[in-house]
């Protein structure tokens, strides 16, 4: 299934938000929820949604859990944005399994995280992403280098062999090394997106296709203008949104895990009704709330 936001330049759209999973009250798989979070995301000016990443607590839900999200989010947003899968794991026989059942549903990506905790040599990091890419068939995949998380980072060498993969079009760049970034984008053609919201801005002046947030779940609207300033060489403006954005990332980002922080938020502008998480993360204290309040006030994106 072709994505209608995909291109050459970015083959997985401009302005991507790493979705919620949202849950019932007790604890359950929500999928009325997911389909309105789904439909505000992409509203607000998000073209593209990833699900079933970390930032939608993936490690906590079931193969099965994972592929009614993935249908759910596609008929309700499918024909209007880039629905990608989060398919990586640590196991690759299990990663396999998540890419067919991705491909079948009609899936428009696979994000295929480094495997984390085990750390492989390089050697084993590209045999892994090959082999998932190959159980994907037809479906494009965009790698999630973050090295603070999995404990390996992809070398460059491995980008320069993965990258001969014609399925393997992009990376999700939680790194952080803008002169590495570049030169990779230079030297093996990969499409970079970023991977931290801090660093938006920067990466997209120095060539990225896009950017894969978390913020973007209340500051969708914002980042798009701001992809949009970038492209027309507008960098006061494009500056302008990212200073304004400081204090509702700053908030989102640094005090506590950023899915419960998204979920907060999503309960203050009102799309969810409880910000419900599945263990070991726990649900956002009224503190946390608080400051996630504050954040998005003080960005403009929430009435005081």
């Amino acid at each position: 299934m072709t994505s209608p936001y995909a291109s050459a330049a970015a083959p997985f759209g401009r302005v991507l938000t790493a979705m919620v999973t949202p849950f019932t009250a007790d604890g359950a798989l929500d999928l009325d929820a997911a389909q309105k979070v789904a439909n505000y995301l992409v509203d607000a000016g998000n073209d593209g949604l990833l699900v079933s990443g970390t930032t939608g607590e993936s490690p906590t839900t079931t193969i099965d859990e994972d592929g009614r999200l993935l249908v759910a989010v596609l008929e309700a947003v499918g024909d209007r944005a880039t629905v990608i899968a989060g398919v990586g794991t640590n196991d690759t026989r299990h990663s396999i399994e998540l890419a067919q059942q991705a491909r079948k549903a009609g899936a428009h990506g696979l994000l295929v995280v480094t495997p984390y905790y085990s750390k492989p040599p390089q050697s084993g990091i590209i045999s892994h992403v090959n082999e998932i890419a190959h159980a994907g068939e037809d479906v494009p995949v965009i790698l999630y280098d973050i090295p603070g998380r999995t404990g390996v980072q992809i070398a460059e060498s491995s980008y320069a062999e993965l990258v001969k993969n014609p399925l393997i079009l992009a990376t999700k760049d939680a790194v952080g090394d803008l002169t590495r970034g570049s030169w990779l984008m230079r030297e093996t053609g990969i499409k970079f997106y970023s991977g931290d919201d801090a660093l938006n801005l920067a990466w997209l002046t120095h060539g990225a296709s896009g950017i894969v947030s978390v913020v973007g779940h209340a500051a969708a609207r914002q980042y798009a203008d701001m992809v949009a300033a970038v492209d027309a060489s507008d960098l006061p403006t494009a500056l302008a949104i990212h200073n304004q954005l400081l204090p509702a990332l700053k908030a989102m980002m640094t005090f506590t895990q950023g899915a419960i922080t998204a979920k907060a938020a999503l309960q203050l502008l009102g799309v969810l009704e409880n910000r419900t998480m599945r263990a070991p993360l726990p649900d956002a204290t009224e503190e946390e709330v608080a400051i996630v309040r504050n954040g998005l006030i003080a960005s403009g994106l929430l009435e005081s």
